[in-house]
């Protein structure tokens, strides 16, 4: 390469004008420009691992696994507690269906069968003492013993509607103040607070629904 003295443009060897400012390059020497080397990056430099001065720093070494010792087998065992457990639980069941059936002079139980006015055949056991007939009421906290509330869709029964004793080995009804009255066997209606003994086939009338009153042999 030739290089310009005038505005030092690098022309080909053996150019005698400069193709930038057309000086006259005859008798310039030839300069050669020798393209520089490329850049060799410097070698990776390598950290040296940390040097744990401190005991309590340095990484243990893993403790070996140790499998856990066989539980000793308890299924016999569960099984002796299981079975006495039941054997209690019927027991305390029988013992109380016993005291239920004797407490109170409570030995003989009776139930109503709807004739007429609902569900005909439905059956309410009579298993308290004191049962009341009426409809539910779970606002007015009114749960009677007796729920005719799905049997009465006229709502004729009162929701304190009548109440049935047993009493000295006797069934007596009551009407409860009612507003349609209560009868037995179709006689007069009852007066409220006035009791009416019950025997075995008694016909009950509690608003439109006819009740057949059966005791238990």
């Amino acid at each position: 390469m030739i290089t310009c003295k005038q505005c030092s443009t690098e022309n080909l060897d053996g150019s005698e004008y400069c193709d930038e400012c057309g000086a006259k390059l005859k008798g310039m020497a030839a300069v050669r420009v020798v393209p520089a080397a490329p850049a060799v990056p410097p070698p990776p430099q390598f950290v040296s691992p940390p040097q744990f001065n401190s005991p309590s720093l340095a990484p243990k070494p893993a403790t070996p696994f140790t499998p856990p010792a066989q539980a000793a087998p308890v299924a016999a065992n569960i099984t002796s507690v299981a079975s006495h457990s039941t054997s209690n639980l019927v027991g305390n069941a029988r013992a109380t269906r016993v005291e239920a059936g004797s407490a109170n002079g409570l030995l003989v139980h009776a139930r109503l069968v709807i004739q007429r006015g609902g569900q005909i055949g439905k059956e309410f056991s009579l298993t308290e003492n004191d049962s009341l007939i009426g409809r539910w009421d779970a606002d007015g906290g009114i749960f009677p013993d007796i729920d005719l509330d799905q049997d009465d869709p006229e709502a004729k029964v009162s929701r304190r509607h009548a109440r049935i004793h047993w009493q000295n080995n006797q069934y007596a009804i009551e009407d409860l103040g009612s507003t349609n009255g209560t009868f037995v066997n179709r006689g007069p209606r009852l007066l409220p607070g006035n009791k009416q003994a019950l025997k075995n086939g008694d016909e009950i009338i509690v608003g439109k629904t006819f009740l057949k009153f059966v005791t238990q042999s």
